[in-house]
């Protein structure tokens, strides 16, 4: 079932400023922030509405971190 755009537009507003790309350090940091709190709601389980969420947050970060973090630090 696709969503209309209306109701895709809706449901994307309260996301949009929080849901992107990270580009700089407060970015990326908001973003580690939120799966930090998803890790604690979610836990493991895979069945959990939010598990997605989480695993679209860490994508985003991971971009994040083979872009901007050196590998000298591991």
């Amino acid at each position: 079932m696709l969503l209309t755009m209306t109701e895709t537009q809706k449901l994307w507003q309260p996301l949009a400023q929080q849901l992107v790309i990270p580009h700089d350090e407060v970015s990326y940091e908001k973003l580690v922030a939120w799966l930090d709190n998803l890790i604690d709601e979610v836990g493991e389980n895979e069945q959990h509405p939010l598990a997605s969420l989480m695993d679209i947050i860490g994508v985003l970060i991971e971009y994040y971190e083979n872009k901007h973090i050196s590998e000298l630090e591991g």
